[in-house]
């Protein structure tokens, strides 16, 4: 799976920041990687994106983007990129548009028979609109990552209150039936599956708290279950990244029920990038190290420069 590594010193535009609400995580995300990327003899520029201007330094190779959340994994940026023939990292602007959209990519998965968790999108939290579905629900943003805005309801009571709160600051909210069980994710990198990471939080569910306070969650990795159910949740993860076109690498969250029944959450296709995150460590585990992992990421985007260039020439 080791790729053979980029050419000495190219020219990197490490994108991160950006003005979402995950702007601290991907600010991490993009030091962890301009330093790894350095370390292997690179020249980065590093651009902290503000919003949707930027100007990209004279004799760029590729843009290596450690952005999450809107503009930056939207497909917004992908597109503007698209459009100036610079070669990024990650999936392109279709996928990335559709895979951000959690009702697109819900929709794409059930069209390609990929189980994920019943689910209704509302603009009001009336409801008897989703009265369809199950206790316990998980309200969550169509377009949001990190869990960010992540509430959960036993019941209806509950349920009003958390639609509510979260419908003042989004136009709409997914209503999903909460999958109880163990929650895993699955590491896609040069159209492989990588080693399972178990997610288990100290205490209630991995939001936004458990996943970035240092000791709130544990990681197993490669999680604790058994080889045939292990294949299956990889087939499971790779079958999500072929039905939404995902290009070099991505990251799958799922829960698996208490009878094996695989459901997928959403595709990540910019995860976290630091060398605590889930892709990193599951990358670890089939001995790729952290700036091997970013190198191999840079590949890819410039491999695709190559080709072009060579198709037109």
């Amino acid at each position: 799976m080791i790729m053979e590594s980029c050419r000495p010193n190219l020219n990197i535009a490490v994108f991160k920041g950006g003005a979402s609400a995950e702007r601290e995580v991907s600010l991490k995300s993009g030091q962890a990687v301009s330093e790894a990327l350095q370390s292997r003899g690179h020249t980065i520029s590093e651009i902290d994106l503000q919003g949707s201007s930027f100007k990209l330094p004279d004799g760029i190779d590729l843009a290596f983007l450690a952005l999450h959340g809107s503009y930056g994994e939207d497909g917004q940026l992908q597109r503007r990129l698209e459009a100036m023939e610079v070669p990024f990292t990650g999936c392109d602007s279709e996928s990335s548009h559709s895979s951000f959209d959690k009702k697109i990519a819900k929709n794409f998965m059930i069209l390609h028979g990929i189980k994920t968790p019943g689910f209704h999108v509302v603009q009001t939290p009336d409801p008897e609109e989703v009265e369809a579905l199950r206790y316990p629900r998980v309200i969550k943003p169509v377009t949001e990552g990190s869990s960010i805005g992540l509430y959960f309801a036993e019941d209806e009571v509950s349920y009003v209150e958390a639609a509510t709160l979260l419908l003042e600051h989004h136009d709409s909210a997914l209503v999903e039936e909460q999958i109880e069980g163990v929650e895993v994710t699955v590491g896609i990198l040069n159209d492989r599956a990588l080693p399972l990471v178990e997610v288990r939080p100290r205490e209630g569910s991995y939001d936004y708290h458990n996943k970035y306070t240092a000791g709130a969650t544990e990681y197993f990795c490669p999680a604790p279950l058994s080889a045939p159910l292990t294949k299956r949740i990889q087939e499971t993860a790779l079958a999500t990244f072929a039905a939404l076109k995902g290009r070099d690498f991505s990251r799958i969250d799922m829960m698996i029920d208490s009878k094996e029944e695989v459901y997928v959450l959403e595709m990540n296709t910019l995860p976290g990038m630091t060398e605590t995150s889930l892709f990193p460590k599951a990358a670890a585990a089939v001995g790729i190290d952290f700036a091997s992992l970013c190198e191999q990421m840079a590949t890819m985007a410039y491999q695709r420069r190559t080709v072009s260039q060579a198709a037109s020439g």
